[in-house]
């Protein structure tokens, strides 16, 4: 494509009427006819200079360095078409928009394609900014001033030619208020929401302030303009309190006498009733308004649905990031014309949870803040996100107010129940919610339709960040906050604890569930963070412990610093010795898997001395398999037997029986490891193959994924490949479901080994171009023992299509390649 031009541009936008009939009048003959429409059309445009800057199915978008040239090039493409089938309608306007890498930017594009869309086939429309810079008797017809459906004030537009069309699709028969900006994304949501407009008479738009409801309804009502020939009628009530002055406002916007009903009788009309929540209980002036008049439909914005019988809901969600980032860009460069987005935008609004008004209130901010400025600053939103902007509704001028205008809303035990509920972190489900802040599901609905609380698809509920930050500011104002934060980090230590993730303390009658320490994970972090703040150690290293199999799999370098931190504000002899002895089996773990392997071992010697002098000999028995593990790691090899020999001889005394097999298969796999490491391989296979299905039976099914990747590197120095597929795939499957980061690098480093050693060269490159850098992933442990070995087996397939194999794979996440890995081996 050639390079598009700059500075002051002139935007030509085409597009075929009536494509669809057209596809079905002409069946097979459309796409002949596409084509010979595309190639006049491209013949205009480079012969007139004409730059392409879009093309979608069959409309063009192109740019001309001259308005002459944009006009001629129109005027030729209509005489080309004028014996095809096909009708064109061509908008053309002139501006100075911004040249990014993805195209053009800026309001004038917006413009240029909504004046194409206001004409007919055929017919030519030419902005007032274009007609100033064409020569004196350019055949133009002055149409008068028009509203586009971008909402802007009225322009005036031309018609290049003297044909005869009817009239352009502009707005008419409203009061929408003119918008200072063209609405940004919401591409779907406008075409959900009309089509629930067409097919039903009362539609609700619901969402939380902040989140576009206003801007988005405007838009339909402009889009669905055609639909009601009678007028669309903007009805603004965020002025109201009284819902007896509802019908009132209606009659104003109408500009009806006495009786609404009578005056609108069976036109086809369109209201927008705005802001409603403050008046929700004139809920039922809208079913008696819509009783009398067959013919009229209303669409309404409100923060909470109004319960009636014909009503549809359409609740709107916070925009994609990538629209938000959009938006952000367009609203930053209206203040700073220079501004270039970087990847900091994103973050940005996705600390923004997406919302429309927060965006534009953070983008404005680039006046005198960069946005890594920004970025740091959003740590606290509310007193950032503030306008200067004097047209602005008071309640749009601070996210603060958006927000504080939903609050007052409330009942006195709904604004108890939303500020209780900023205690949680992320989401958090129900049963929560009624044990720590005495919510009941009635409440909680409330809160849910009146969008200050959402519901996500897995069922768990949540705040935005900017509904919680608000809620926040107010749960410390009621002097609650204390003993909530207790309530909550005793819930989830409960929580975690029933979840059996203490892997050193393992109950291998109750199943692991390393999903709940996923769902909750933010909820823990705010618990440690409360316990650390409030002095509560004790009860931060109980909740610290009971989530070891969560650091050791997803967050080995947060766990160790969780620890760290706790302990350091402990002191030395201020934690109870069982507690302490218990929180420093995981503490060790997570120091092991984060890397540092010697302040790991001592950690072990410090726990294991606390259960001796305790006379604990469940945790004496864990500890010396644990040294035992760290003896074989160093070369160690007799010692590391003794230790787990003695590990056993403990175990096997002491358990309960199911425990009991658990436990000595858990020992005989590492006794297996011993002998791998002392090179006999033969006893390494028997006894680390035993384990695993003592972990099988037991149920223990991380100590069994670790197991078959173990014998899986084993088959594989015998050269018995099947073999070692099959085990390695069952492990990776197990340390997949299981959310086993180590284990998943592991498994998908054996698989790319394997087809290394089958000749499949691409395959094993890629399976290795996802993992060949995941030492964070898998800093220790099984794949770090057989990486050298595997890897030099994988790179011995260098070539044309290992290399293409290993930059694909270098695309992939480790969850893909994992996917991609066991469907390779189905």
């Amino acid at each position: 494509m050639r390079e598009l031009p700059g500075g002051t541009v002139t935007f030509l936008f085409t597009d075929i009427e009536g494509s669809t009939r057209l596809l079905h009048e002409l069946g097979d003959r459309y796409a002949e006819i596409l084509a010979e429409h595309r190639r006049a059309l491209r013949d205009s445009f480079e012969r007139h200079g004409g730059v392409e800057v879009d093309t979608q199915g069959d409309a063009f978008f192109v740019a001309f360095e001259r308005a002459g040239d944009a006009v001629a090039c129109a005027a030729a493409a209509q005489e080309a078409l004028a014996e095809s089938p096909v009708r064109v309608r061509m908008g053309i306007h002139t501006g100075e928009p911004i040249v990014t890498d993805e195209g053009y930017v800026g309001i004038d594009v917006h413009r240029a394609a909504r004046i194409m869309a206001a004409g007919h086939g055929g017919q030519v429309l030419v902005s007032q900014t274009t007609r100033e810079l064409l020569a004196p008797g350019a055949p133009l017809r002055d149409l008068g001033e028009h509203r586009l459906k971008d909402l802007s004030a009225p322009q005036r537009l031309y018609q290049l030619g003297e044909g005869d069309f009817p009239p352009v699709r502009t707005l008419f028969r409203t009061n929408l208020p003119i918008q200072q900006s063209p609405l940004l994304g919401r591409e779907r949501e406008l075409e959900e929401l009309g089509e629930l407009i067409r097919a039903h008479r009362l539609v609700t738009l619901t969402g939380p302030g902040g989140s576009g409801k206003t801007r988005l309804a405007l838009q339909l009502g402009a889009e669905e303009v055609e639909e009601f020939p009678d007028g669309v009628f903007w009805v603004p009530l965020q002025a109201l309190r009284d819902p007896a002055l509802v019908e009132r406002a209606i009659a104003a916007s109408v500009e009806a006498g006495d009786g609404v009903i009578d005056h609108i009788g069976d036109k086809r009309v369109l209201l927008l009733l705005d802001n409603f929540e403050q008046v929700i209980e004139a809920a039922p002036t809208v079913s008696a308004l819509l009783a009398g008049t067959p013919n009229a439909k209303v669409l309404v914005t409100s923060r909470e649905p109004l319960q009636i019988e014909s009503e549809r809901r359409y609740p709107l969600e916070p925009l994609p990031e990538e629209d938000a980032a959009a938006l952000f860009a367009e609203r930053a460069k209206a203040v700073a014309p220079a501004f270039r987005p970087t990847a900091s935008v994103t973050e940005i609004c996705r600390r923004l949870d997406g919302l429309p008004l927060a965006v534009e209130l953070a983008a404005a901010r680039v006046a005198v803040l960069d946005v890594d400025e920004l970025l740091t600053r959003l740590e606290q939103r509310l007193p950032l996100l503030t306008s200067r902007s004097r047209d602005a509704p008071a309640r749009q001028r601070t996210l603060r107010a958006t927000i504080e205008w939903s609050y007052d809303l409330l009942d006195v035990e709904e604004q108890r129940l939303l500020r209780a509920l900023a205690v949680f972190r992320g989401s958090f489900p129900l049963a929560a919610a009624e044990e720590i802040c005495d919510a009941d599901l009635g409440l909680v609905e409330s809160l849910v339709v009146k969008s200050l609380v959402r519901r996500w698809e897995s069922g768990r509920l949540g705040l935005l960040d900017t509904i919680r930050e608000y809620a926040v500011e107010r749960l410390e104002e009621s002097g609650e906050a204390d003993r909530l934060r207790r309530r909550h980090a005793e819930h989830f230590l409960a929580v975690l604890r029933d979840a059996n993730l203490n892997a050193g303390m393992l109950d291998v009658r109750k199943p692991l569930r390393h999903d709940v320490a996923v769902a909750e994970q933010d909820n823990v972090r705010g618990a440690l963070a409360w316990a650390l703040g409030a002095g509560e150690v004790e009860l931060g290293l109980e909740l610290a412990t009971a989530a070891d199999w969560f650091w050791a799999t997803e967050a080995q370098e947060e766990g160790r610093r969780w620890f760290a931190r706790l302990f350091a504000a402990a002191g030395a002899d201020a934690v109870d010795p069982r507690l302490r002895a218990h929180a420093l089996l995981p503490y060790s773990t997570s120091t092991y898997l984060a890397g540092d392997r010697d302040s790991a071992a001592l950690l072990l010697e410090e726990s294991y001395a606390l259960f001796d002098g305790l006379g604990d000999e469940h945790g004496r028995a864990v500890l010396l398999h644990r040294l035992g593990i760290t003896a074989m790691h160093r070369g160690e090899l007799a010692r590391a037997r003794e230790l787990v020999e003695e590990s056993a001889a403990l175990h096997a005394r002491k358990e309960e029986p199911m425990s009991r097999t658990f436990r000595l298969a858990e020992m005989t796999g590492t006794l297996g490891g011993i002998a791998r490491d002392a090179g006999d391989l033969e006893s390494a296979y028997a006894m680390i193959a035993e384990s695993a299905e003592g972990a099988r039976e037991t149920g223990v099914h991380w100590w069994e994924g670790g197991m078959l990747a173990e014998l899986a590197a084993l088959a594989l120095e015998w050269g018995r490949i099947d073999e070692a597929e099959a085990h390695a795939r069952k492990a990776l499957a197990i340390a997949a479901r299981l959310r086993d980061r180590p284990g998943c690098v592991f498994g998908v480093g054996l698989l790319a080994r394997i087809a290394a050693d089958r000749g499949e060269a691409e395959g094993a490159g890629r399976l290795w171009g996802a993992i060949e850098d995941s030492h964070a992933d898998a800093p220790l442990g099984g794949w770090r023992r057989h990486r050298e070995v595997s890897a030099a087996r994988i790179l011995a397939c260098a070539g044309p299509e290992f290399d293409r194999g290993l930059a694909a794979g270098r695309e992939l996440s480790l969850d893909e390649a994992v996917e991609l890995a066991l469907a390779s081996v189905d």
